[in-house]
C-alpha cells in the first residue's frame, strides 16, 4: 500500500468536538486528517479558516470510552491541554489518528537518530584530524 505525501488526506469526514464554553456543548466539525496534521473547520465548512491541530504539538490519543452510539476521546497537547471529540461508534476516527500520529512520531524518532549519528560521526572527524595535526 502506497503512503500519501506529508499534505495528502487520508481521511476526511465529520466529528463532533466539544467546546469551552460554560455548557460544554458539542459540535461538529469538517475534519482533515493528514500525515502531519489534524485540521478541525467549523461548521461543516472548508470556506472557513481551519483550526490545525499540528502532530509535532500532540503528545497522544486518550481517554477512548464507548457508550452505545459514540466512541468519545481526548487529544492531549505537549503544553498539557485536552480536546473532547466523540464520533459515531463505527467511524473509527480514534484508530485513524493515533496510527497517523504515531506514523509521524515514528518517522521524526528516526530523522532524530538519523541526525544525531551524523553529528557523532562529523565529530569523531574532526577530533581524528585534530590528532593527526603537528
Amino acid at each position: 500500500m502506497k503512503m500519501p505525501a506529508a499534505g495528502e488526506v487520508i481521511r476526511e469526514g465529520e466529528l463532533e468536538k466539544r467546546s469551552d464554553s460554560l455548557f460544554q456543548l458539542w459540535k461538529k466539525k469538517l475534519v482533515v486528517l493528514t500525515r502531519e496534521s489534524l485540521s478541525l473547520f467549523p461548521d461543516g465548512q472548508k470556506r472557513a479558516k481551519a483550526k490545525e491541530l499540528g502532530f509535532h504539538a500532540i503528545l497522544k490519543v486518550d481517554c477512548v470510552e464507548r457508550t452505545g452510539k459514540y466512541i468519545y476521546f481526548t487529544i492531549v497537547t505537549k503544553d498539557r491541554k485536552e480536546i473532547d471529540f466523540r464520533c459515531p461508534d463505527q467511524s473509527c476516527w480514534n484508530a485513524s489518528i493515533t496510527m497517523a500520529l504515531i506514523d509521524f512520531q515514528n518517522k521524526r524518532a528516526i530523522q532524530d537518530f538519523k541526525s544525531r549519528q551524523e553529528l557523532e560521526q562529523a565529530a569523531g572527524s574532526q577530533e581524528r584530524q585534530l590528532a593527526r595535526a603537528p
